[in-house]
């Protein structure tokens, strides 16, 4: 097995596919446009959950730790998730409220990466957020218990049935726990992978003016 597994490994290939380009001085000023412009070059080209994203955060002791979550939407406040704020990431941003959020993207060969501080948004944006996505989603954030230890997957079959019906039954039904998150944005990069490893990397850092107000400031990075 770990013969096959070494085999398997090294004969992967990154980017069996065209390539597009990416011209850095034809980039926005700030990254929101170009990540939409990019998400929406994603999905088009046929990547596959465009909108998942690898969520990294810090527990108490200060040890990393990530997992995939989606993307609820991007605007100028932030890029927004949701979880339940009894959930590992929840009482880990509730105590370290910084985060990073990576998309990866191969069909095209390209990553963003977005740092920041994450704030809960107002309790109404989550019932909303919440209540505009299918039954199934209401279902599993009924279950709720996110985290915890489980006994038995026969435990969690009749906790989800009895969700599902509570879900068809209330569809306007409210889970306090629900969270949605805004990570507003310090710094977001821009990753074009190129096949000959000439990557361009197009990094914006947030700055704040004399006036209180936003500018980004834009810089190459070396691959």
């Amino acid at each position: 097995m770990t013969e096959r597994f070494h085999e398997t490994l090294r004969s992967l290939r990154v980017w069996d596919t065209d390539l597009p380009d990416f011209d850095p001085d034809s980039a926005p000023e700030a990254p929101l446009p170009l990540f939409r412009a990019w998400f929406t070059a994603a999905a088009d080209a046929g990547q596959t959950e465009p909108h998942t994203m690898a969520l990294a955060t810090v527990d108490a002791d200060g040890r990393p730790d990530v997992r995939t979550v989606m993307l609820h939407d991007a605007d100028e406040r932030g890029w927004h998730f949701a979880s339940h704020a009894t959930s590992a990431k929840g009482r880990q941003l509730a105590a370290a409220p910084h985060a990073a959020v990576t998309f990866y993207w191969p069909v095209q060969g390209r990553q963003v990466r977005v740092r920041g501080r994450v704030t809960p948004a107002p309790a109404e944006e989550a019932y909303a957020d919440l209540h505009a996505r299918t039954t199934g989603a209401l279902a599993a954030a009924l279950v709720g218990r996110q985290s915890e230890v489980l006994d038995s997957l026969a435990t969690l079959t009749e906790a989800s049935e009895v969700a599902w019906v509570q879900a068809e039954a209330e569809p306007d039904a409210d889970v306090k726990t629900w969270t949605l998150y805004v990570l507003a944005p310090d710094e977001v990069e821009f990753f074009q992978g190129d096949a000959r490893r000439r990557h361009v990397r197009l990094r914006y850092r947030r700055r704040t003016t004399a006036h209180e107000a936003t500018a980004w400031e834009r810089e190459l990075l070396w691959p």
